[in-house]
């Protein structure tokens, strides 16, 4: 019988001193695995991920201000954030493949385009549809083509040190939690949301051109070599089982995201969803680079498992919290810490169970499963939030959340010796 946790691909084995397949299309030399430049590629892949989820996720902030010039209810507000997060995570699975073939530097160019484009039309639109099209088109590229891609770069310089390496390049999303989330909140009071989205355009356009400057093409497996995704997930129950709780946490995954700002407005509180946000951010970041860290002593699916049972519970702080800050202050940093192992082992499980090989289309393809749990996610929880307000809304997060990591319990089998 196939193990649930093993699935590599026999193509995904590659030599120390064997040729891969550069930019140009050359073949380079594998003896640069775990090297200088693959730390170089942390760097591209850090700028990347500060830069286009720093401006997805400060939606927040231009939550309140949209909905009041449109005239809309939540859940029409939280289409916006729906729609790009389908985009971005549907699309990683052609923007991983893509990148696969041709190298992550073009496919990283398109994407600052897509953003720069976006977020211009964007603060310019008096439709609501059009604005639905311009920011979730825009953004939404943006990210599949500066998240799925760069982090497979990545995936593919390092061997020994692959998980460390990739905590460190996603920790580029807490930090650009942490930074944008209250930067575009004070940006917005003293601009107004339209300018706010022509600055964050040009400043988010420099920095992912910079991002390209400095990626590099791994080394590992030439462009003909690369096998069908079909069969590096046909069979394997561990990809659909990683898939189905994938798409359940992301129900609720993004409820703090969209809706902390309304929230707090309605409980009267005076403190700043952008604060609170940055703090998730800030937290993420240390539990991306912890957790990274000790993915070289503990399994990393079983460190997996746990940031997705402690990201479930943090909605039990939420809905203690009520009216309270200082409450809130700590879900955000327990859901931080959860939120960024989540996002950071999960390209090293991937990896781990599938090898290197590809690794840019499996991750899009697992991914797409948080692209349709993002798109309906948002605008459902506004549906419940409007129905039946904010706490029992908060217990429905915390039961999906749990199904979630329910869902990962099959996947302890340990795996048959060979």
């Amino acid at each position: 019988m196939r193990s649930l946790v093993t699935a590599k691909s026999p193509t995904t084995t590659v030599s120390r001193s064997g040729p891969g397949r550069n930019d140009d299309g050359s073949f380079g030399d594998m003896s640069t695995i775990d090297g200088p430049r693959g730390w170089l590629t942390v760097v591209a892949a850090f700028i990347s991920l500060y830069t286009v989820f720093g401006v997805a996720y400060s939606f927040s902030g231009f939550f309140g201000s949209m909905a009041d010039e449109f005239g809309i209810e939540r859940s029409a507000t939280a289409f916006f954030f729906a729609l790009t997060t389908f985009f971005y995570f549907g699309l990683g699975i052609v923007t991983g493949r893509v990148a696969d073939r041709i190298g992550p530097r073009p496919v990283l160019l398109f994407g600052t385009g897509a953003m720069v484009v976006g977020l211009l039309a964007t603060s310019q639109v008096t439709n609501l549809y059009v604005g639905y099209a311009t920011y979730s088109l825009g953004v939404g590229i943006a990210v599949a083509c500066g998240y799925v891609p760069m982090v497979a770069a990545v995936g593919g310089w390092f061997l020994k040190k692959r998980a460390t390496a990739l905590g460190l390049a996603v920790a580029g999303i807490g930090v650009g939690t942490l930074v944008n989330a209250p930067f575009a909140e004070w940006l917005i009071d003293r601009y107004g949301w339209r300018q706010t989205y022509q600055i964050m355009a040009v400043g988010a356009g420099a920095l992912m051109l910079l991002s390209a400057a400095l990626i590099r093409r791994p080394p590992t497996v030439s462009a003909a070599d690369t096998p069908p995704l079909r069969s590096l997930i046909s069979g394997s129950p561990a990809f659909w089982l990683l898939y189905a709780s994938m798409m359940v946490m992301s129900f609720p995954l993004f409820m703090p995201f969209v809706f902390m700002s309304d929230y707090l407005a309605q409980e009267g509180s005076t403190g700043s969803a952008g604060f609170l946000l940055g703090l998730i951010g800030l937290s993420s970041v240390l539990g991306r680079l912890g957790l990274g860290s000790l993915a070289s002593r503990v399994p990393v699916m079983k460190l997996y498992q746990g940031s997705i049972l402690v990201l479930a519970l943090s909605f039990l702080i939420w809905f203690a919290a009520g009216s309270s800050y200082g409450t809130l202050l700590g879900f955000a940093v327990v859901m931080g810490i959860s939120y960024g192992g989540f996002i950071a082992l999960a390209p090293a499980v991937v990896a781990e169970t599938f090898g290197p090989v590809g690794l840019g289309g499996v991750l899009g393809a697992l991914y797409t499963a948080a692209g349709f749990g993002g798109l309906v996610g948002p605008p459902t929880m506004g549906f419940f939030i409007d129905q039946v307000g904010y706490r029992s809304t908060v217990l429905i997060a915390l039961g999906l959340g749990m199904v979630a990591a329910v869902t990962l319990m099959p996947l302890n089998r340990r795996p048959r010796a060979a």
